[in-house]
């Protein structure tokens, strides 16, 4: 019955029509086809197992037999790309293939089964009810795995080292308040000096380079403390996984390429053009420009406006409205490694004498300033929106960015009320009237 109701109350625009339920050992696969013999619509739906010769199948099955040219599927985990995969050898570019968020496509409450969910997917995608996810060419999806590691493995080498640390403050040895560098050279060598079974904090203060020979007795008293055999086999273990995660965050990076030189190499070297257009942009440097590319490609046509693109990467503010009036919300989930990359640069930018840096100065006084703890957050986040839509421009149009000058705002305003403003204020601080005169001591307007 709610098929029937549905299908009479909206027109069907694609009349060959899949939807696919995915799980991690098989898939269900539902096929809407106009019924040669009747005025209605054909389903007919099939459970295949989600090895790849199976999805094979699954894809000759639905695309050659059934004559599907329009699919439907939800982005489950890890589990949708071999599907996606088997349906593009199969069909090629002309099959379309929509993946949609499976919050946005819930069943109704008590109805759902996988042939369900199948059947459900296949009708909203008949009806053109269905909004597909961004999924980036597979050049670009090969350089985002590659990113995206990159990201994880310089987040672990984080993590060991802040265990290093904790091990040190457990042995009572304070290098980290002396060093600014506790894996410098200096204190590299100091480490691995402890773990050989060095205790002597002379000895130790004595392996300082640089400047940090200026600090002897700090350092003496920094490394006198209970370092244990223990500690220095904990602390061994670490240096060694430290070591060992700098070896691959090189070989990921040489991997990914580098954009110095006249002919750049790796993943980046086809995007070199645009990944240099992002790096005109203040704040956005090598590495910023190639996680961005890796996120949203080159081609920003799937993206209508800069206002699209940063719905997408939930950049923009979200929508609260209910009887007319507008609440607090907060913004969508969106790209989380976009958004990151982002906000850094605009902490980055702030500290520039460009129109970005002022924006970010403006946001941050109107948002309360020093005073309010949440302000540089609240303004990096908003810079962050104005990124994403100047990235949008730079690679729309192929042309890098131009900076309009950090007094972009000041000539904005018009004197003549900017003076008014500020005599307005310096009346109210001081308690007196202020009034100009000419060269003849006339007082003036």
């Amino acid at each position: 019955m709610v098929r029937d109701r549905m299908e009479a109350r909206l027109e069907i625009i694609y009349t060959h029509v899949g939807g696919i339920d995915v799980h991690k050992k098989q898939v269900t696969v539902t096929a809407r086809t106009p019924d040669p013999k009747r005025d209605r619509r054909w389903e007919t739906t099939r459970t295949f197992r989600a090895f790849y010769a199976d999805l094979l199948k699954m894809a000759s099955w639905l695309v050659v037999e059934r004559g599907v040219r329009h699919v439907a599927m939800e982005s489950t985990g890890p589990y949708w790309w071999p599907v996606y995969s088997a349906l593009r050898e199969v069909a090629g570019p002309e099959l379309t293939i929509e993946v949609v968020n499976a919050a946005h496509v819930k069943a109704v409450p008590g109805r759902k089964t996988d042939v369900k969910d199948a059947a459900w997917l296949a009708q909203l995608m008949e009806v053109g009810l269905l909004r597909g996810s961004f999924v980036p060419p597979e050049q670009v999806r090969v350089m985002r795995d590659w990113s995206r590691y990159l990201t994880k493995l310089t987040q672990e080498r984080s993590r060991e080292k802040q265990r290093l640390l904790k091990m040190l403050e457990a042995a009572g040895i304070k290098l980290d308040n002396v060093a600014s560098d506790t894996f410098g050279v200096s204190g590299r060598l100091m480490l691995e000096a402890l773990v050989a079974g060095e205790r002597d904090p002379q000895v130790l203060a004595g392996l300082a380079r640089g400047v940090l020979r200026n600090k002897a007795s700090d350092l003496r008293l920094a490394l006198a403390g209970r370092f244990t055999a223990h500690h220095g086999e904990m602390v061994g273990l670490h240096l060694a996984r430290i070591d060992h995660l700098e070896q691959m965050v090189g070989q990921v990076k040489d991997k990914i390429g580098r954009l110095g030189g006249e002919q750049p190499g790796g993943l980046v070297a086809p995007f070199a053009a645009q990944a240099r257009l992002l790096m005109s942009i203040p704040g956005l440097g090598e590495r910023a420009a190639t996680v961005i590319i890796s996120e949203i490609g080159v081609d920003m046509g799937r993206f209508p406006t800069g206002k699209h693109l940063a719905a997408w990467a939930g950049l923009a503010p979200g929508n609260n409205e209910s009887a007319g009036r507008r609440r607090r919300s907060r913004h969508r989930k969106g790209n989380s490694h976009v958004q990151s990359i982002l906000v850094e640069a605009a902490l980055s930018v702030s500290r520039t004498r460009t129109r970005l840096g002022a924006r970010f100065h403006r946001l941050h006084r109107r948002f309360g300033g020093r005073t309010s703890p949440g302000a540089a957050k609240k303004a990096a986040f908003a810079v962050a929106h104005t990124l994403i839509k100047v990235i949008w421009s730079v690679l729309s149009t192929g042309v890098a960015y131009q900076d309009l000058g950090h007094d972009y705002y000041t000539r904005r305003l018009d004197p003549h009320m900017q003076t008014k403003k500020l005599v307005a204020q310096l009346e109210m601080l001081s308690g007196k009237k202020i009034v100009f005169v000419d060269d003849g001591g006339e007082a003036t307007a």
